[in-house]
């Protein structure tokens, strides 16, 4: 999680929402991500998103199967549902986000019964850091 934070950081440098991500397999990190889409013009491009589409070419997989998703903030409905046709088998996150959170926060999306692949949740690893970090970043924003 301590690397998923430094790559929060390197987002909030060039103005994007600071959120990082690292997945791991094998107790190695194999793709990063972090925020984009403001600089890249593209919605998709979530820390998760990026670190799945790294880790898909790295891969040569979409599959990310035994892979844990390490990122600083809950992730939304868009990267959820990612994980879920990636096969993640664990994510790992560090601040909630009740407005759009996607596993607990503004709803859950693995309570549906339909999905046929449910990954672990483990919530609140370096929630406080993760959580200054954003909340620092938006009243620097709203001071502008």
């Amino acid at each position: 999680m301590s690397k998923a934070l430094e790559l929060a950081r390197k987002a909030e440098a060039v103005g994007e929402v600071p959120v990082g991500a690292v997945l791991v397999k094998d107790d190695q990190i194999i793709a990063e991500g972090w925020n984009q889409p403001i600089t890249s013009h593209d919605a998709t491009s979530h820390a998760e998103i990026m670190a799945m589409r790294a880790a898909g070419k790295k891969l040569n997989n979409y599959r990310l199967i035994d892979t844990t998703m390490y990122v600083t903030l809950e992730p939304c409905s868009m990267c959820v549902g990612a994980m879920i046709h990636a096969r993640v088998s664990k994510v790992v996150y560090g601040a909630a986000e009740p407005r759009t959170g996607a596993l607990g926060g503004a709803f859950n999306l693995l309570d549906a019964n339909q999905h046929n692949h449910i990954f672990d949740v483990v919530s609140g690893v370096l929630a406080d850091e993760s959580k200054i970090l954003l909340q620092d970043f938006f009243q620097s924003r709203r001071k502008k």
